[in-house]
C-alpha cells in the first residue's frame, strides 16, 4: 500500500487535534505495513457533501495521487459512499476512511474464533449501508444495457439479503459464546479468594507487557497499534496471603473507534463488568497520554463500568528517565492528582513487585467485604 492520508480541519477541531489525529492514523497504516507518500490538509467550517474535502481540493489530491504513483487514499474521518465513489472517480485510486483502516488492521489480527466473527460482524454492518454507494454504482452496471429494473439492483437486493442472514447468524452465534462465558465466570464470582482484574487501555499503551510480566504467561507483544485483539485471561497467585487473581487483558481503544466495533466488541468488554478493579495502563511516554486517559474514561462510562475501584498504570517510565531512582512518589501524586497509582515499566520491570502489592491488597479487601456480606 502506497497511501497519501488527507485530513480536514472543521470549525469544531483545534489544530493540534487534527495533528494528533493524523499521527494516530499514520500507526495505523505502518500497523499494516503500508508506506506514507504524502499528506494533504484541507480546511473548511463543514465536510463538502459530494467529496468531503471540496472539489477544488479534490482534483488537487487527484494530482498528487498522480504525481506521487500513490494507490490509495486515506481518510481521517468517516466518508459516506457517495463521498468515496466521488473520490475514487476523481483520483483512480482506492479510497478509505478511518473505519475502513482500523476494520483491516482488526480482520488481520483477530485468532480466535470469537474475535474473528466481532470482526466480522464489524466489517458487515459497516459495508451494509455501501452497497449502493460505490459498490453498488458498479451491481448497477451489470443490467446497465438492459431496459428493465436492471439486473444490477437485483443483485445489490441480493447482496443486502445475504449479509443481514449473515449478521443474525453472527449475532446468534456470538450469543452462545456469551452464555459459555458467563458460565465460565461464574465460579469466579462465587470464590472471595479471587480477585477479578481488568485491563483496560489505549491501544499499544502496553498492556500485553504488563499481562506477561503480572502472570509470567507468553503473549504476543508488539510495538504497533491493536498488536492484539483476543482477550487473555492468565492467573497471579499469591501464596503468601492465600490469595490469587485472575487477569482479563482487553482490546486497546483508540479515539473515534468506530460505534459497530465497539458493539461488536461488547462481548469481550463484558469481562470489564464482573471485574473487581480495574487496571488503566498509560503510555506516559506519549505526550498526549492526559488525553488519552480521558478518552478511556469516556469509554468507560459508556460501557457503564467507571465506578468500580481503578488503579492508573503509568506505564513506560523508562522511556522518559533512565532509571526509577528518578521518580519520586511525589511525582506519581501530581501526575494523578491523587488517584490510586504506581509508576512501572512492564518492559523493565520496574516497579512490578509496587503493583502486585496493590493488588493483593484489593484481594484482602474483597475477602473482607465478602466476610461481612456473609
Amino acid at each position: 500500500m502506497r497511501a497519501i492520508l488527507v485530513g480536514l480541519k472543521t470549525k469544531d477541531r483545534t489544530d493540534s487535534e487534527v495533528r494528533e489525529s493524523i499521527r494516530e492514523l499514520e500507526g495505523l497504516v505502518k500497523t499494516l505495513d503500508g508506506k506514507i507518500i504524502g499528506k494533504l490538509l484541507q480546511k473548511r467550517d463543514v465536510p463538502e457533501p459530494s467529496t468531503f474535502i471540496g472539489k477544488g481540493k479534490a482534483y488537487q489530491l487527484m494530482e498528487l495521487v498522480d504525481g506521487t504513483k500513490a494507490d490509495t487514499v486515506i481518510f481521517d474521518s468517516d466518508l459516506t459512499p457517495a463521498q468515496i465513489s466521488n473520490l475514487e472517480d476523481i483520483t483512480n485510486a482506492t479510497v478509505l476512511d478511518r473505519t475502513d483502516l482500523i476494520l483491516s488492521i482488526f480482520e488481520q489480527r483477530a485468532k480466535t474464533k470469537q474475535a474473528k466473527l466481532q470482526v466480522e460482524l464489524a466489517v458487515l454492518e459497516h459495508e451494509l449501508p455501501r452497497i449502493y454507494g460505490q459498490k453498488g454504482k458498479a451491481l448497477s452496471r451489470i443490467g446497465g444495457g438492459m431496459k428493465t429494473k436492471g439486473a444490477g439492483e437485483k443483485l445489490g437486493e441480493i447482496k443486502i439479503r445475504r449479509i443481514k442472514e449473515r449478521i443474525a447468524k453472527i449475532k446468534k452465534e456470538l450469543k452462545h459464546i456469551k452464555r459459555q462465558r458467563e458460565e465460565q465466570r461464574k465460579w469466579r464470582n462465587k470464590d472471595p479468594n479471587i480477585l477479578k482484574v481488568s485491563l483496560v487501555g489505549y491501544t499499544n499503551a502496553g498492556k500485553s507487557t504488563l499481562l506477561k510480566r503480572l502472570t509470567k504467561r507468553d503473549t504476543y507483544i508488539s510495538n504497533k497499534l491493536f498488536a492484539t485483539l483476543d482477550t487473555k485471561t492468565s492467573f497471579v497467585n499469591f501464596s503468601d496471603i492465600g490469595k490469587k487473581a485472575v487477569i482479563t487483558d482487553t482490546v486497546g481503544f483508540v479515539k473515534n473507534l468506530p460505534e459497530t466495533l465497539l458493539d461488536a466488541f461488547m462481548t469481550t468488554l463484558d469481562e470489564l463488568k464482573d471485574a473487581d478493579i480495574i487496571l488503566h495502563v498509560v503510555d506516559v511516554s506519549d505526550e498526549n497520554w492526559t488525553d488519552k486517559i480521558n478518552h478511556v474514561e469516556d469509554i468507560l462510562k459508556k460501557l457503564k463500568v467507571n465506578d468500580k475501584p481503578s488503579v492508573l498504570v503509568l506505564n513506560k517510565i523508562d522511556m522518559v528517565v533512565p532509571s526509577l531512582e528518578y521518580v519520586e512518589d511525589r511525582d506519581e501524586s501530581m501526575l494523578t492528582a491523587g488517584r490510586e497509582s504506581v509508576i512501572v515499566s512492564a518492559e523493565k520491570g520496574w516497579n512490578i513487585d509496587k503493583l502486585r502489592d496493590i493488588l493483593k491488597k484489593h484481594a484482602l479487601k474483597k475477602s473482607y467485604a465478602y466476610v461481612e456480606g456473609i
